[in-house]
């Protein structure tokens, strides 16, 4: 594609971002958390997400992280929430909690069981059995946006990608408003679903999920867990790196720039990092997309 013509180059793409990040275990990874937010909330995110452990694990960590997002910054928080381990009334009332902490946008997962990915799935009894039913519920007590999964490659319990496709249909009919996809690394396998889905009729936005590569082995252990592939060129890339953290950053933001740059000029315009609570690395893969602070970013930690 001639250089003048592409939107990653003449800056007519209008990007929009999404941050994802984890409630902090220690104090040291609370104070990882805050610095990366104060770096990122000046790029102006459409919204950031907080996630849920499995069984409702870190239900008290994700609400107090999304108070303090709340009351200290001008982001929009959005909510994780899973059907694991708890029953409706239980669910429910985390989302009575959430929206009087000022949260209206939850994003619906049925949510891996405690044993982790790959465990089998069982519903706690009156619980919520998916992650559809979920959708409903939480439409049910409000006016809430609500953001489900989406899965390139399929979610590993489907058995063909239609199948699963059906799955995302259901959720969008109970009242889904966005999706956002497990992380892949090949940009064919998410614009070939996402031809897919639109062929389906399912037209809400579908984000593409993109995790930087801080750690080549953590996420490839991952992606097997989850169905994600991970293609040879990828770890042909990483080879020989474990030693050498500086230029695995490098390498990492090659990579991740390489294929969000592909992606807007595919005409994709809206993106989801999976932070890992790691800020500069995504920071600058959206430099490289356009995006500039609002405000000065500060390098500072928010006080605790």
């Amino acid at each position: 594609m001639n250089s003048a013509l592409r939107p990653s180059r003449n800056g007519k793409a209008e990007i929009h971002v999404s941050f994802e990040f984890f409630p902090p275990k220690t104090e040291e990874m609370e104070t990882s958390l805050w610095e990366s937010i104060a770096r990122l909330a000046p790029l102006d995110p459409s919204f950031v997400s907080v996630t849920y452990g499995a069984g409702g694990t870190t239900r008290e960590r994700t609400h107090a992280t999304l108070s303090r997002i709340v009351k200290e910054t001008q982001l929009k928080p959005a909510a994780h929430l899973t059907c694991v381990g708890a029953s409706r009334d239980e669910i429910d009332d985390v989302v009575r909690a959430y929206a009087q902490a000022g949260v209206r946008h939850i994003v619906a997962l049925r949510g891996d069981p405690p044993e982790g990915p790959g465990s089998m799935f069982r519903a706690h009894p009156g619980g919520y059995e998916t992650s559809t039913a979920l959708v409903a519920g939480i439409r049910r007590l409000g006016d809430f946006e609500v953001t489900v999964s989406a899965y390139p490659e399929k979610h590993p319990e489907s058995g063909t990608l239609d199948q699963d496709i059906d799955v995302l249909a259901a959720k969008v009919d109970a009242g889904a408003t966005r999706a956002i996809t497990q992380f892949f690394f090949e940009n064919e396998t998410y614009l070939k679903y996402l031809n897919r889905v639109r062929q389906r009729g399912i037209n809400i936005p579908i984000l593409p999920g993109i995790v930087p590569v801080q750690n080549f082995k953590q996420t490839a252990s991952f992606a097997r867990k989850t169905g994600a592939s991970v293609p040879q060129w990828l770890a042909d890339r990483f080879e020989g790196l474990e030693n050498d953290p500086a230029t695995r950053r490098l390498i990492a933001a090659a990579v991740a720039a390489e294929q969000v740059l592909d992606l807007v000029d595919e005409g994709i315009e809206d993106f989801h990092f999976y932070t890992m609570n790691k800020a500069d690395l995504v920071y600058a893969i959206c430099h490289l997309l356009g995006l500039r602070a609002k405000t000065a970013p500060e390098p500072k930690t928010i006080a605790a």
